[in-house]
């Protein structure tokens, strides 16, 4: 799971709302490049997505549904991010209902190229530590925590915005092979305090504070 307190602050300023918003929102590049100030209700906490961009292959921008029925959604905002969004939308986003939430520099919708670039993205995740870091990676970052929630699969399809089961259970299992791999390494750290105990050292478990 990507740690994005160091990646959001990195970033150029105009963008660390867009990171934060597509991680912890569980968002589309698509769907959170498509946002509108009239999506997002900071005193609800809740971000609505209503349509997407879709790059075109000659290079137009297409503005349509969502790729799935279940794509037209609302989704939660974490509080701890919602200054960050309040203070973004006062800088950056005009004060029209339907201006972008999200503008590129010049005012049009963010290009993926363009946002590449302004960031220095490969550069970035490369500082951090995590070279080969793609956008829709921070997606699944959001999809692990919602996971991890103990969320059932209809709460977490309808976050995800998928129509059928099996992303969410991918998830799912995700987060239950990191919680057996962290009950394995209790185990192994018990057996070797038995072991301990066997040459003489009993007690070692014994609280001290």
């Amino acid at each position: 799971m990507i740690d994005t307190r160091q990646a959001d602050c990195t970033h150029d300023w105009r963008y660390r709302a867009f990171v934060l918003l597509a991680t912890f929102a569980s968002l589309r590049w698509s769907e959170v490049s498509a946002l509108r100030r009239m999506d997002v209700d900071l005193k609800a906490r809740t971000v609505r997505v209503r349509v997407a961009f879709v790059e075109r292959s000659a290079g137009g921008l297409m503005l349509g549904p969502p790729r799935s029925k279940a794509g037209r959604r609302t989704v939660g905002i974490p509080q701890s991010i919602v200054r960050v969004l309040q203070e973004h939308m006062n800088t950056y986003v005009q004060d029209e209902p339907g201006a972008l939430m999200f503008p590129a520099a010049k005012g049009g919708p963010i290009r993926r190229s363009g946002f590449n670039t302004r960031t220095r993205w490969v550069d970035v995740v490369t500082e951090i530590g995590l070279p080969g870091l793609h956008f829709h990676d921070l997606r699944h970052t959001g999809n692990m925590l919602a996971a991890d929630s103990g969320a059932g699969l209809k709460d977490l399809m309808a976050r995800m915005g998928h129509d059928n089961v099996r992303a969410a259970m991918i998830y799912q299992h995700a987060v239950r092979g990191a919680d057996e791999a962290i009950t394995n390494a209790i185990d192994r750290q018990l057996e070797s305090r038995d072991d301990d105990d066997d040459k003489g050292t009993a007690g070692a478990l014994v609280p001290t504070g």
